[in-house]
This record gives structure tokens, C-alpha cells and sequence, in this order.
């Protein structure tokens, strides 16, 4: 059980009043008293009768300003000791009243302090809310509140407890307050307090119960002497009793007391490893209450149920679980991150695929932070801190996107702080197996197997193949179910015909239905595909999603399906659509897509990249809200935010010029059916004729394998890692190296390397790669004996991997801010956004000649020199804008990079991507993500030359242009954009 809660006070009552314990007054005794102390004085044991001055024993008053606990009287043989021993030191003429006020107070300390811990009590709070109250007088609520009334839900905290410190400041306080009618009660009671006390017949009294004493009893108080002392104890409690103090709730601080004793019962839950799981699997009942507030979650599915009770989990051993898309996976990973943060008290990191899902993120669990009493810290585009903040109190969930998350892990475990890590969380893992994104992840899991052996991984995944290479990788158990909230049924339309999946079938699907829809001429040339008689069969009663290879094919779709529908779809909410419009037009300061002002009154939209963030999210929220019913979105939706919808149709099997692979196509189609809402979900796939063998072959094939891309990803995968290992020194020998790399997906999939070159081989080469480059310094023989040579990283390698840039970027990076300290450009942060504008962001340029030279002439002679010190002369641009020939070749990427640094430039001067994508002739989205882009790049750069002396002179420019390139706005107002709780305006 976990501790006592806080002690709640009581109302004093007229009727005889139980046992109280004498108050502690710690603070109260000077050093002098305190050395004085006899060890002779004991403390008192049961409660006296109370003498008054005609010698009988009676009640005490109601006035008793200490209600139903502490008596400054209510141990009259203590006092009659300590009345003893203050007679005896009165003697000695050289001691003033005063230190005679504190001998007293000290012993009044020291025989009670036992008595007093018995009678309270304390509760930790997980909030971190502080519950003790260890010091000082309690006042009753009685003294402030009538006694005929009942106590409210807000009670007084208790007083301070320094008496000495109110004591020093009595005349300061006295003379600016009134007493009020409760200080009067407390002199009175004060005041007969006292001279009960120092009554002949007391100290009779306690001279005849104390007659053992070693110190000699007087049979007469000397009054006049006793007066200084009186006053001084009134007027310590006179000062105490006036100082302000806060209200606390006392239904709030029964709460937080039942919340902190679950908690307690939690983490000894699960440190035991028992069946009794507590609460709320290992959770205080306020987690469900909670769930059930924020997202209207009453009961877990069966599968959750059995997830969360797995006996791996109880063990702490790793997890990979594994469920079709809308299953509700995340909330399990919820659950678990709980119980991290609250229970065992360790940080946890959380790595999602995207920016857009890591900020939904991060705004859904925030709520839960504020509620249970743990940080959510965003990892995301420039946002973060290596390494994190390390916190006393409070733990810390890291949202973090693949690549910030590795950043993270590097700098704890460069801080020697990995281990702080208890939970590590990996949303939609197949992503091991896409690209330079796959060999980030990859790299980020070795190192926390490799480096934290008290570090847990869970990871879930839609769509994976190949688990027993995963299960071998991560050294982890394996939960599947097939569990969808609602039934899916999937459909392939060839013509006018549709088809239904169907596995067990020869060919895989069998004939369902024919269209009913009947075409004219002219729409049948306008919609060959049938799509309007599809969507019109759900809208606007249901939802639906049309799935598009393009941009703008969504676009072109949107409006051809407004184009053919009845104008009855125009009144569904109709002023809930016209709300939406002004939004977005106020997002775009006056200007709207005119795709979107047309289809939107109809309850259609499209979704893609092309759309500003804040534009995004409205259509999001408007659709998920029933306003809109139909949107025309690319693939990247079904891989991000969850929106479902009753039927999804694939317009084309493709993505881009790309046919569909399983991985995707199961994404896609699992958006369909909404639990709580549709009884079932159904998806389309519209095929053509030339693509029905592949389609067919798509539909029985099963998913696809994930497979390392440390080797495919040359720079950013293998050489990458090698780098940082030597530089966390994680391993600085061959033989080191070569040991963790069998640890990796690579490793496990050995078998898959072409005979020519083993895993050692390939180490060597990488090694020596980077000797070559500069990165790293050491030897490397062929001879095996050689491989206990130890490898040491140079000054750029370490630049290169705490900055996070890419090795194919590092030196081109590096001659750049070389160059750039013998003339660099200050009179406009032109020159400075070239060097912070992003290598992976050149090549999808294509630079409008005419609008580059327009943009060029717009520049100050200084600022022109900027295109003269990178290499992009006027003559060269005025050349390529009038269509002429140029012989001499030039180098593309330095071309389009000043392009893209010319867009940022004016897009800081005009913080609005609407009118800098009508300039440049982009989509306002494109320039939104330059922005993001630029704005990470900027600070891996930062963090680059943090590492390099000699670019010290760049460290305070950096600083201010990603904080400008983050928020986007004028450079007066970034300090009021760094004010926790201001609203941002984010471009628009």
C-alpha cells in the first residue's frame, strides 16, 4: 500500500475532545536553546488533565485556536519540566527574558518532536503537487468560519513554520494589519494560555507531579519576569497567524492524495511482476477516467486486453505486435508509455514517421501530461534540445520524428544518460526496410540495444512480412491478431463490372455486382471511370476518401465530381461550410484556393502536400466533423492522420508513376469503416484493362519483406553509423565494430550480401572511406592481428555526426562556411540562408529563369554579390532568362540552391507563403515544407559549427536565423514568440 494521505483537519467540537499530541516547533528554537537542552527532559506519554486556576480539571475552550489536534497546553507535565528547568535557568542575572523564551521553545521542540510525527502524516504526489505539512502550528478552520456553518471545499494550508522568522518581522506585521475578530480569539486564548501557566497553582501543581526532577522547584512564578516571554510567544503567533496564505481544495487534495497512493500500487504492481495488475493495468484509475474524457474510450478490445497482459510485458522484454490499420495499436503503446512515466519514473522516446503526426501527437497526449504530471517534449523540424534538459521531478515523453529521434539517442548516450531511456516506442517499424529514413531508424535501435540493456522496445507495424528477421533484430517477442473494429470488404471495378476480393478464388476475385448508375454521353466522357456513381452511392449521409496517384489529379478529380452533382448537396450544413470557407480565407490573409472555394460549398476537398499546414488541418477537422464528406487526397494520407471513412476508392493502382506495392495498398484500403459509426467498410479499386494481371497479382501476393538499407544508403546508412560509433565511442576497433554490426538488421540478413564482400569486408571499406575524407584517423591492415588497432574521430567527423549531415553534404558544407569567413555578406541574412538552405531539397528544383532574374535585379548591390562569392554570376542568369546558349557548364546545385535561398529571403521579408508562392510560381505548400526544411537544416548546421573553432563566428548568426526561420516572423517579435502560452502565428 502506498503511504497515508495527507491528514484532513477537523471541526473542534463543544464535546469533550479526544487525545492530541503536543505541536512541534522545529524551526522555533534558537542555536543557543538548542545547545542547552537537558537530556533529562522525557517526553510526555498520555494526555493530563488540564488544571485551572481554582485546581479543578475541565475541557478545554472551543476558542482553541489548535482545533482537533495540537494543544499549546495539552501536556501539562512537560510543562511542568520545562516550567522547572526555565526557574533554574532565570537564575543566572546575565540571561535576558528573550533566551529565556527560546530555551523554552527548544525543549517544548525536543520533547515533542517524537509525539508529533505520530500524529502526521504524509502522501507524495505524483503531480508534484507538495502534500506535507511537517512544520508549524495548524490553524483550525473554526477560527475563520462560524461554527455553525458547514466547512467549504477550501480549507486554510497550515501556517508556516519558522516561528523566529514571523517573530523578528511582529512589529513590521502588527503595524500594517488590523487584528481581526479570529486574532482577538487567538490573544485571549493566548493570554490565558499563559497565565495558566504561570498561575501559583500550576506551577504547585507541576512541582507536586514532577517532584522527581533533578532541577529544584520554586513554589512561586516570578510574574514580572514571565511578562517578556508571554509577550513574545503572542506575538510569534499574532505574526504567523496574519501572513498570507494560499487556499488548496480539499476535494482537489483527497484526489491527488487517491491518485498518488494508485500510483504507488502501480509501481509495486509491476516491479513484483504479479497477476494483480492494479487499477487500471498497473495505471491509477484517473488514466481510464481520462481515456474516457479525452477520447471517449469506455472499454479496451479483447485483443488490447490480452496485449497489455502478455507475460513479455511483465517481464520487460521487447515487443513487436502487429494489427490491420484502424485496429486501435496506438492506444496499447499508450498505455504502456504510462506506465513508464508513471510507474517505473523513466523518460520514454516515442519515434513517428512524420512531422504532421508527431505534432498531432504531442498535442493529444499534452493533456495527459498536464493531468498526470509529466513533460510531452516535441522532436520535430528544429525543435529540441541536445541533449534534453535533465529533470529532477518530472519525467519526459520525446516525440520525436526518425531523424531527431536518432540525434536524441546519440546525445544521451554521448551524456551517459541512455539508461535514464526505460521505454522506446517505434510507430509503423515496416519503415525499417524505406530508404535513408529506414537506415536512420535502424541505426537509432542498434545503438539502444547495443548501449541500454534496462531499455524496453516496442514496435507495431500494419503491414510486416519478414518477422522473424525483426523478432532476431530488435530480441523480441511476437503478438498478431486480425482484429478489425469493423468488417472490410474489398471490391475491384474493371468497366461497369465490380468485383470482390476473394482469396479463396482461382483468380482472386469473384463477380459482385454491376453498376446501376445510368450515364449520359457527355458524362460518360467526363468521368470514364465511374467515380461519380461510386461516391454518390455514400455521400453526404457517409464519408469517403478517393485515393489519387497525383497532386493534381486530386484537384482535377474534386472539381469534376462538384461539377456533375445535384445542387441538394450544397444544403447539407451548409453554414458550417461557409464557416470553413472564411477560416481558410482568414488562414490565407484574404485569398483561398479557387479549387477549394468551388468544391468545398458541395462538401468536397482535396489533400495533399500542396496545402500550408494550418489549411490542412481545417480540412482535416472539417471532415472529420461531418461538414466535409468526400476528399480527393494522395497516399501520403493514408500513412498519416487518421481519417476513415465508410467506403475508399483507389482511383488508379499506382502512386505517382509507381505501381502499387501491398505495403501501400493495405494502408490505403484500411481506412475504411469507422468503429462506432459504420457496421462495415468497403474500398474500391478502379482498374484498367492493361493493369488486371498486376492487379490480380497485387491482391494474392503476400506483403513485402523488410530488408536493411545500411548498404543501399551508402553515406546516410553504413558509413554513416561507423562514424558515430567511433564518435560516441560506442566501438574504436575493427573487431568492436564488426560485433555490433552482427547486431544489426544487416546482420541478421548476412546471408543476403553477395559472396564477393562479407560484413567485415564491407566495415573495412567504410573505415577506410572515412580515413580518406578526414572523418576518422587510425590505420587499417589487411592482417587480422591489425584489428585491435584503435580508430579516433577527427574535429569535422565529429562536426559531421552531431550535426547530423549527411557525409555526402559534409565537405561541400565545410568549403562553403570556409569561403564564407572571408567575405561573408551581413548587410541582409541572404548569404546566410544560402549556407542554411537544404542539399536534399535542390534537386526537385526547377528554377523559372525569368522570375530568378526578376528576383535577382530586386537585390542591393551587396546582396547581388552574394550570387558572385557562391559562383552564380548575373551574366549567367540574364543569359539562361533570355533563352541564350552558355558554353560553360555550371554547377546545377549551386545554381538551385540560390534559387531556393532567394524564395526564403523573400519569404522572411513578407511572412506570407500565399503571396511568396504566387512570386515564385510554387505551390504554397512546397514553400511551406522549404520553410520546415530550412529551419532543421539551420540548426544542424548550428549544431555543425558548434564543433569547428574556427566558425565560432557563426554559432550567435545561426542562433537567430533558425529562430527566425522556425517561427517566420519579424525579428522583433521572436522573444514574444519564445513566451511559453503566445499564440503563434504561423505563416499563412
Amino acid at each position: 500500500m502506498a503511504e497515508p494521505g495527507p491528514a484532513v483537519r477537523r471541526r473542534s467540537r463543544p464535546a469533550r475532545k479526544r487525545s492530541r499530541a503536543p505541536v512541534q516547533l522545529r524551526a522555533a528554537a534558537s542555536p543557543l536553546a538548542c545547545k542547552r537542552l537537558s537530556p533529562s527532559v522525557e517526553e510526555a506519554s498520555a494526555e493530563p488533565p488540564v488544571w485551572a486556576a481554582g485546581g479543578e480539571c475541565t475541557n478545554d475552550s472551543e476558542e482553541d485556536m489548535f482545533g482537533d489536534y495540537d494543544s499549546f497546553y495539552g501536556n501539562d507535565s512537560l510543562l511542568a519540566q520545562v516550567d522547572d528547568m526555565e526557574q533554574v535557568y532565570l537564575q543566572d542575572k546575565d540571561m535576558d527574558i528573550k533566551a529565556a523564551g527560546e530555551f523554552m521553545l527548544g525543549n517544548l521542540q525536543s520533547g515533542t518532536d517524537q509525539r508529533k510525527q505520530s500524529d502526521f502524516s504524509t502522501s507524495e504526489n505524483a503531480a508534484g503537487h507538495k502534500a506535507e505539512r511537517d512544520d508549524g502550528f495548524q490553524m483550525n478552520e473554526n477560527d475563520l468560519i462560524d461554527n455553525k456553518e458547514e466547512p467549504g471545499d477550501f480549507i486554510l494550508e497550515d501556517l508556516p513554520s519558522s516561528q523566529f522568522l514571523y517573530l523578528e518581522e511582529m512589529d513590521e506585521l502588527s503595524s500594517a494589519s488590523r487584528k481581526s475578530a479570529g486574532m482577538e480569539r487567538i490573544d485571549n486564548y493566548m493570554n490565558s494560555c499563559l497565565d495558566k501557566i504561570s498561575s501559583p497553582s500550576f506551577c504547585h501543581v507541576a512541582e507536586h507531579r514532577e517532584g522527581n526532577t533533578e532541577f529544584p522547584m520554586v513554589s512561586k512564578c516570578d510574574l514580572s519576569k514571565r511578562e517578556s516571554l508571554k509577550d513574545h510567544l503572542k506575538s510569534a503567533m499574532t505574526g504567523n497567524a496574519k501572513a498570507q496564505t494560499p487556499l488548496v481544495s480539499k476535494t482537489k487534495q483527497l484526489k491527488e492524495a487517491i491518485l498518488s497512493e494508485e500510483i504507488c500500487v502501480a509501481r509495486k504492481t509491476i516491479e513484483s511482476s504479479s497477476d494483480d495488475i492494479g487499477p487500471f493495468y498497473g495505471l491509477p484509475s484517473k488514466v481510464k477516467d481520462l481515456l474516457r474524457q479525452f477520447r471517449g474510450i469506455e472499454t479496451l478490445y479483447e485483443w488490447q486486453h490480452d496485449c497489455l497482459t502478455l507475460e513479455s510485458l511483465h517481464q520487460r522484454k521487447n515487443l513487436i505486435y502487429s494489427l490491420p490499420t484502424s485496429g486501435g495499436k496506438t492506444l496499447v503503446a499508450e498505455i504502456l508509455i504510462l506506465q513508464e512515466l508513471l510507474c517505473r519514473q523513466k523518460d520514454v522516446l516515442m519515434i513517428l514517421p512524420y512531422v504532421a503526426i508527431v505534432q498531432e501527437k504531442v498535442w493529444g497526449l499534452s493533456s495527459f501530461g498536464v493531468e498526470l504530471g509529466f513533460l510531452v517534449e516535441e522532436y520535430a523540424g528544429s525543435k529540441g534540445r541536445f541533449p534534453p534538459i535533465k529533470r529532477r521531478i518530472k519525467n519526459s515523453l520525446y516525440i520525436a520524428t526518425i531523424e531527431k529521434g536518432h540525434a536524441l539517442v546519440n546525445s544521451l548516450i554521448e551524456t551517459e544518460r541512455i539508461d535514464h531511456l526505460g521505454l522506446v516506442v517505434v510507430d509503423e517499424l515496416h519503415m525499417l526496410g524505406e530508404g535513408s529514413r529506414g537506415a536512420v531508424l535502424e541505426m537509432t535501435l542498434a545503438k539502444i540495444l547495443y548501449t541500454s540493456k534496462n531499455t524496453q522496445i516496442i514496435g507495431m507495424s500494419a503491414t510486416l512480412n519478414n518477422v522473424g528477421d525483426l523478432q532476431k533484430f530488435l530480441q523480441a517477442d511476437y503478438y498478431t491478431n486480425n482484429f478489425r473494429p469493423v468488417e472490410l470488404k474489398e471490391y475491384i471495378k474493371i468497366r461497369d463490372t465490380i468485383y470482390e476480393v476473394d482469396g479463396k478464388a482461382e483468380n482472386g476475385f469473384t463477380f459482385s455486382r454491376l453498376l446501376s448508375f445510368k450515364y449520359s454521353s457527355n458524362l460518360e466522357k467526363a468521368d470514364p471511370d465511374h467515380i461519380i456513381a461510386l461516391v454518390t452511392e455514400v455521400i453526404p449521409k457517409y464519408s469517403c476518401l478517393i485515393f489519387c496517384p497525383t497532386k493534381k489529379n486530386c484537384e482535377n478529380v474534386a472539381s469534376m465530381v462538384c461539377k456533375y452533382l445535384n445542387k441538394e448537396f450544397r444544403a447539407h450544413r451548409e453554414k458550417e461550410k461557409k464557416d470553413l470557407i472564411k477560416n481558410l480565407k482568414t488562414i490565407g490573409n484574404g485569398s483561398i484556393c479557387p479549387v477549394l472555394k468551388h468544391t468545398i460549398p458541395f462538401g468536397i476537398a482535396y489533400h495533399h502536400s500542396g496545402l500550408t499546414n494550418d489549411e490542412r488541418k481545417s480540412i482535416e477537422e472539417a471532415y472529420s466533423a461531418g461538414v466535409l464528406c468526400l476528399l480527393a487526397c494522395t497516399a501520403t494520407l493514408a500513412a498519416g492522420v487518421n481519417l476513415p471513412a465508410r467506403r475508399v476508392i483507389l482511383r488508379a493502382p499506382y502512386v505517382a508513376r509507381e505501381f502499387l506495392k501491398k505495403n501501400q495498398y493495405k494502408q490505403m484500403i484500411g481506412r475504411a469503416g469507422r468503429a462506432g459509426i459504420d457496421s462495415a467498410g468497403e474500398s474500391i479499386l478502379i482498374v484498367q484493362e492493361k493493369d488486371k494481371q498486376l492487379v490480380q497479382d497485387l491482391v494474392n501476393s503476400p506483403l513485402e519483406n523488410c530488408y536493411s538499407n545500411l548498404l543501399p544508403e551508402f553515406t546516410k546508412g553504413i558509413q554513416s553509423l561507423l562514424l558515430s560509433l567511433v564518435g560516441l565511442k560506442i566501438a574504436v576497433t575493427l573487431e568492436e565494430i564488426y560485433s555490433f554490426m552482427c547486431h544489426t538488421l544487416l546482420g541478421v540478413q548476412q546471408q543476403l550480401l553477395s559472396k564477393e564482400k562479407s560484413l567485415l569486408d564491407i566495415i573495412k571499406e567504410g573505415v577506410e572511406n572515412l580515413i580518406e575524407n578526414g572523418l576518422l584517423k587510425g590505420k587499417i591492415s589487411e592482417k587480422d592481428d591489425n584489428s585491435q588497432s584503435i580508430l579516433a574521430i577527427t574535429q569535422l567527423g565529429k562536426a559531421t555526426y552531431k550535426g547530423s549531415i549527411d557525409l555526402a553534404y559534409c565537405n561541400a558544407l565545410y568549403r562553403e562556411l570556409k569561403k564564407g569567413l572571408e567575405g561573408l555578406v551581413l548587410e541582409s541574412n541572404l548569404h546566410l540562408l544560402y549556407l542554411a538552405t537544404p542539399y536534399d531539397m535542390i534537386y526537385n528544383c526547377n528554377p523559372d529563369w525569368m522570375i530568378y532574374l526578376r528576383q535577382f535585379n530586386q537585390l542591393s548591390a551587396a546582396e547581388q554579390r552574394v550570387a558572385d562569392i557562391v559562383g552564380v554570376p548575373e551574366s549567367f542568369i540574364t543569359k539562361k532568362a533570355s533563352g541564350q546558349a552558355i558554353r560553360k557548364n555550371m554547377d546545377s546545385a549551386i545554381i538551385n540552391r540560390l534559387y531556393l535561398s532567394f524564395v526564403l529571403y523573400t519569404l522572411l521579408k513578407e511572412t506570407n507563403v500565399w503571396s511568396v508562392s504566387e512570386k515564385f510560381n510554387m505551390s504554397r505548400g512546397y514553400v511551406q515544407s522549404l520553410l520546415t526544411s530550412a529551419a532543421s537544416f539551420a540548426s544542424c548546421v548550428l549544431h555543425f559549427c558548434e564543433e569547428l573553432e574556427e566558425f565560432w563566428v557563426y554559432k550567435a548568426l545561426l542562433t537567430e536565423l533558425t529562430k527566425q526561420l522556425t517561427y517566420c516572423v519579424k525579428a522583433e517579435l521572436i522573444p514574444l514568440m519564445e513566451v511559453a502560452g503566445v499564440l503563434e502565428d504561423q505563416p499563412k
